[in-house]
């Protein structure tokens, strides 16, 4: 399966450069997997699709300030720390910029010397693995020196940092937002409830590998990236029972689609726990678990597009792409949504 496969033309202005004043003020595009029939709406108007006794699964990871700007101690130099993930207390795998030049033993200052770092490892793609030093909680001092680290494609400053939150966050530790899930308000979730709808809270910190473009023509040839997922018995519960119901499961973003079909079993069976996932979900992939996805618009030629045309059709999603530019639709982080029926 070559990766031209899932290119589209995306004119740069349909980019999404700030969030809409209201959340579920976004557009939404209606897919129907089964027919490809496109139906125009809005994020508000969502609830129409769903029934009593589905499950709604939502990635309640919270965003840290992870782009740090310091000076290496013996030179001076500027830098930029991009932390991708923890692997224990004061030790994390980081992106540096620029990076060609930082050894093994280099060590770097951030704020007033309340923050340093020093790098003990280099692993394959350049990436560092470092250790920080500072006093009292790491999560104090990031709060205070780190900044939000939006994506490349995202030039203005934004003014509201919960903004590039969901509502919902929770547990921090994620490099990125899950996008999906910023078109949601309390009083919809509120809504969803009171309809019979369940609401499941499931942890995948996103990784900026979200974002790195697939190099290779053969998609078979990817490699994921990894990212860390936690699954409590509660959430485990609500899926089990809303599919031996006959209930629907409405992942909300590809990382709770990841993240469900990472654990479950042959038969669909959620079992709590944590871990790693690296999976790539494709066209021709069987999904276990998941029913419905509402999405954002994304990159052309990345896996999320490759993942969204598993459940939709490779033909289908590039029609509805193609009919979201002509419509104007807002793309990325910030854009419009997507819901695959």
């Amino acid at each position: 399966m070559n990766v031209k496969d899932f290119y589209f033309e995306l004119p740069e202005e349909l980019i999404a450069q700030e969030p809409l004043l209201e959340r579920d003020a976004s557009r939404l595009l209606v897919l129907d997997k089964n027919s490809g029939q496109i139906k125009h709406s809005t994020f508000r108007d969502i609830l129409k699709y769903f029934n009593k006794g589905d499950c709604i699964v939502l990635n309640n990871t919270r965003v840290i300030p992870a782009r740090l700007f310091g000076v290496k101690k013996e030179t001076g130099s500027n830098i930029e720390f991009l932390l991708l993930k923890r692997i224990e207390r004061d030790i994390w795998e980081v992106l540096l910029r620029p990076g060609k030049k930082a050894k093994i033993g280099a060590r770097f200052l951030f704020g007033q010397g309340e923050l340093e770092a020093e790098i003990i490892d280099i692993v394959e793609g350049g990436n560092r693995i470092v250790k920080f030093y500072y006093e009292g909680l790491f999560e104090t001092v990031l709060d205070k020196l780190g900044n939000m680290p939006l994506p490349p494609y995202i030039t203005k400053t934004l003014e509201d940092k919960e903004r590039y939150q969901t509502v919902f966050s929770k547990n921090e530790g994620s490099a990125a937002a899950p996008t999906a899930g910023l078109h949601f308000t309390p009083e919809l979730l509120e809504e969803l409830q009171k309809m019979g709808v369940k609401l499941a809270y499931i942890t995948l910190h996103v990784g900026l590998g979200t974002f790195r473009p697939v190099k290779v023509e053969n998609i078979l040839e990817h490699t994921m990236h990894s990212e860390y997922f936690d699954v409590s018995s509660e959430a485990a519960e609500i899926i089990n029972g809303t599919k031996a119901a006959g209930g629907k499961i409405i992942c909300v973003g590809t990382t709770s689609t990841r993240t469900l079909e990472s654990i479950a079993d042959i038969n669909g069976k959620i079992k709590p726990g944590s871990g790693w996932t690296d999976i790539f979900i494709y066209p021709g992939y069987k999904f276990k678990v998941a029913d419905t996805l509402i999405t954002n618009f994304h990159l052309p030629e990345s896996t999320l597009v490759m993942l969204v045309s598993a459940m939709a059709g490779r033909e289908n999603v590039i029609n509805a792409y193609n009919e979201a530019v002509k419509e104007k639709y807002r793309f990325f982080s910030f854009g419009d949504a997507m819901l695959i029926i």
